[in-house]
């Protein structure tokens, strides 16, 4: 059985693509492909249609990541076949925990960052677990939200690998 994720910003062309490539790479990696579906959408639909932004693709290419992508919005009919969804920043939770259909829908909705393993494991409530959006920045903020997305990655995927193994079992 097929395990879906998807990773939600707010326009689909920086963060979520980004972690979309990133978890992607990881899943192959890992040798999990055939097991794990991932995708990405924006909370709203300005860039629809639309490829990722060229910063995010610049420094995706330069880390060995590829990136196929086009933007889209996401749709709360898209929580039934949904089994996680991503949010890169709390903005993003309590949007898309706003259109979940269910409470189980709701609970599906996680911050990314919340995956880091650096992250101390206190889970108050000032610990900032958002990833800025770089986009009205400089590139620098693009390199910064790569190194925040792969050092939640590894955490996400050993919470997907556990969740296939229980299914298994």
């Amino acid at each position: 059985m097929t395990y879906r994720v998807c990773f939600v910003c707010t326009g689909n062309i920086c963060r979520s693509p980004m972690a979309e490539s990133v978890f992607r790479a990881r899943v192959d990696e890992a040798g999990l492909a055939d097991l794990v579906e991932i995708e990405s959408a924006g909370t709203g639909g300005w860039h629809e249609g639309d490829a990722a932004d060229p910063r995010t693709v610049s420094v995706l290419d330069e880390h060995g990541y590829g990136t196929e992508h086009v933007a889209r919005q996401f749709q709360p009919s898209w929580f039934d076949r949904l089994d996680l969804v991503i949010a890169l920043d709390t903005g993003h939770l309590k949007a898309l925990r706003r259109l979940a259909p269910t409470e189980e829908d709701a609970r599906k909705v996680r911050l990314l960052r919340a995956y880091a393993l650096s992250l101390a494991p206190s889970g108050s409530a000032d610990e900032d677990l958002d990833v800025p959006d770089p986009y009205y920045g400089g590139r620098d903020g693009f390199e910064e939200c790569l190194e925040m997305v792969e050092a939640a990655s590894t955490g996400l995927l050993a919470a997907v690998r556990e969740h296939l193994e229980g299914r298994a079992a």
